[in-house]
């Protein structure tokens, strides 16, 4: 097929500025990204202060399978991202459109199965988690309603997929933002105005990832010629899909076993104490300031890698990995001195009393410092991953996060039983996974073109 009528549609990030391509395509990510936690905190304020904590639990209660939901489906548009990204940098516009129709053909599958099973099985997944029998109901409830947004969850998790290996990552970040406006209006009718309890807030989930759902794939029905969705030629193609699989699996397996190695974490922490508790629950929002610019610059060298590693440039991506790493770094010093100076303010947005203030301000001493770990941890498995080389990192990063970690931590509380014993974990396994990381990527069988590879 022939380069597509409307190339202006498709961003080439295999020339130009590397610097200034990496930093305008992670702005919109992290903009994503910090308006997804802007809703979710409106979400929180619905939830726990017009309904009260009953209808609360209920839906923490639900909170573990909906991270794994949304970290099967994330990971799955990684995959589809990686390969359709790789597609443009070899120019291979044919192969684009097939990798589109097969990437929605997947997307109707995997949201019909699902959606099926988690209807079926919701009750059962809840009494596994031990959910109290006087929020089972409301609980039921909330996540068959939730499940409802599948279809809408896939499509735009693998929509946005597409466009950003296109190199256009500022539409999905505005039709999220969207998407959060429709949310807290239908907190507001739903729970507020109509009083539907924890029926509202699933619907006004559903309402909002549905318009996302609908931007998205109308967006990809007017793009260019080599990459625009027709529903009549939807089509599940099995080399394609085994394509999007060898990478988005094992980033969708990595995302569910590390959410279940945090639990262990959390169990730790709740046997400390309310106080602990509270801080630590302030210090995960404090950190988000610091994490999701860091995601987002490995958003963008991931797709920066994979239409490079299609037009066959190893050495134009390594020296993105270092622009990625320098512009992490930089960023990350910023951020970290920013939110160590005014540790206190911050945590007083979260908590109210002042020791849990005081204790979340020692947890960031102990762990935020080492972020400048992190960046390399991100941008390694990002550029790795974008090569399509997605089994190693899988391998790395689950074996430190999960199993190094529950060794570490297990020494931790036999040796300092309190909250910073538990912070000090963290640093501790991120400086393991850097170093597997590092040599991984210093051998180079990852790199496009290796003869080993």
């Amino acid at each position: 097929m022939k380069k597509p009528s409307n190339p202006a549609t498709i961003r080439d990030l295999t020339r130009g500025p590397i610097g200034r391509q990496l930093l305008e395509f992670a702005l919109p990510l992290f903009l994503g990204s910090l308006i997804q936690l802007l809703y979710n905190a409106v979400d929180l304020m619905f939830v726990g202060q017009i309904l009260g904590k009953e209808a609360s639990a209920a839906v923490g209660a639900s909170g573990l399978i909906v991270t794994c939901i949304l970290g099967l489906f994330a990971g799955l548009g990684v995959g589809v991202g990686v390969v359709a990204a790789r597609a443009v940098g070899q120019g291979a516009y044919q192969e684009l459109d097939r990798i589109v129709h097969s990437a929605a053909g997947l997307s109707v599958l995997l949201a019909a199965v699902f959606t099926a099973f988690g209807l079926a099985l919701s009750p059962l997944f809840l009494t596994w988690m031990h959910t109290p029998a006087d929020i089972m109901e409301s609980a039921v409830t909330y996540i068959r309603l939730y499940l409802l947004s599948l279809t809408a969850i896939v499509s735009y998790n693998i929509g946005s997929g597409i466009l950003r290996a296109l190199g256009n990552s500022k539409t999905p970040m505005l039709y999220q933002l969207a998407g959060g406006l429709v949310n807290v209006l239908g907190n507001t009718l739903f729970i507020y105005a109509l009083d539907w309890g924890v029926r509202g807030a699933a619907l006004s989930t559903v309402c909002s990832q549905g318009l996302a759902a609908v931007l998205t794939v109308r967006r990809l029905g007017r793009a260019a010629d080599g990459c625009q969705l027709s529903l009549r030629r939807i089509r599940l193609e099995r080399g394609i899909c085994k394509q999007f699989l060898a990478v988005g699996a094992p980033a969708a397996v990595q995302s569910v076993v590390i959410t279940f190695s945090n639990i262990l974490v959390q169990t730790c922490i709740n046997d400390l104490g309310v106080v602990s508790m509270a801080a630590f629950t302030a210090y995960f929002k404090v950190e988000n300031f610091i994490y999701l610019p860091i995601v987002a610059i490995g958003q963008a060298v991931s797709t920066f890698t994979s239409q490079n590693a299609g037009a066959l440039q190893p050495e134009r991506i390594k020296t993105g990995a270092r622009t990625a790493v320098a512009m992490g770094l930089a960023v990350t010093v910023c951020t970290v001195g920013v939110t160590l100076l005014f540790s206190q303010t911050a945590f007083s947005l979260f908590a109210n009393e002042r020791e849990v203030i005081l204790l979340g301000s020692q947890i960031a001493r102990i762990t935020f410092p080492f972020y400048v770990l992190y960046v390399f941890l991100e941008i390694f498995a990002s550029v790795i991953r974008g090569a399509g080389k997605a089994l190693p990192v899988m391998g790395i990063i689950v074996t430190n996060m999960c199993m190094v970690r529950t060794c570490i931590l297990r020494i931790m509380v036999l040796l300092y039983p309190n909250v910073q014993g538990v912070a000090a974990v963290y640093p501790l396994t991120w400086a393991c996974t850097v170093l597997c990381l590092a040599l991984y990527y210093k051998n180079g069988r990852w790199l496009p073109g290796n003869p080993e590879e």
